[in-house]
């Protein structure tokens, strides 16, 4: 038996697709590791410990900024088990639990967002970057809530489509450090309209990749 013969039998048995199947989990989590790290840092600084973040107006509402932290930590983080298969067709309802946390976080994450950019953003952070902000903190609501209407009627497709689409938004902040650490490395920190369309084109990139996720599914 040749080596190729070897690994197409191995990746079709259920060794071999048990495997494959947290290889997606496990590179979401990587892609969060950045935004996840600024978050503890930035805990650690709201809990009294030492200053290490940049200084942001968003510390002036100490609550909504926690909450956001939280709750981004914990979609990023449970949301990525979702793409398990075996995790999704197991019986003991683990899918269908994580899933009404994941949509609170969700909405928790994208409203709180949205409140600190309006009120709490940096005065250069306006513009361009405050629209981007409120128009993928506003779709990742409405791709929260249709997902969630979706599976109540019992419309799995429709559910994993708009599900996949709110989480794709809610992992910008990953994709944004990939977007504008090059930029950085080249040309140096960048102004106000190249952060903003740095920060733009991780969402859309985010949301290409999920409609290819979803087009794949179907």
């Amino acid at each position: 038996m040749t080596d190729d013969s070897m690994a197409v039998r191995s990746a079709r048995s259920p060794r071999g697709r048990a495997r494959g199947g947290w290889r997606v989990p496990a590179g979401l989590i990587a892609l969060s590791l950045i935004p996840l790290i600024a978050g503890g840092l930035r805990m650690t600084e709201l809990a009294g410990g030492p200053v290490i973040m940049p200084a942001t107006a968003a510390l002036a509402a100490p609550v909504p900024l926690a909450l956001h932290i939280l709750c981004v930590s914990a979609y990023s983080i449970l949301g990525a088990f979702q793409f398990v298969p075996r995790l999704r067709r197991r019986r003991n309802g683990w899918h269908r639990r994580a899933g009404r946390l994941l949509v609170g976080c969700g909405l928790l994450a994208a409203l709180t967002g949205m409140w600190m950019a309006l009120f709490h953003g940096r005065p250069e952070d306006g513009g361009l970057l405050l629209g981007f902000r409120l128009v993928f903190g506003a779709a990742m609501v409405v791709s929260i809530v249709l997902g969630f209407v979706a599976i109540r009627r019992r419309d799995v497709v429709r559910h994993r489509a708009w599900m996949v689409r709110g989480y794709a938004i809610g992992m910008g902040a990953g994709t944004q450090a990939l977007t504008q650490l090059p930029w950085i490395l080249i040309l140096g920190v960048p102004g106000e309209l190249s952060r903003a369309l740095l920060m733009g084109a991780a969402w859309v990139i985010n949301l290409l990749v999920a409609e290819w996720v979803i087009r794949r599914w179907r």
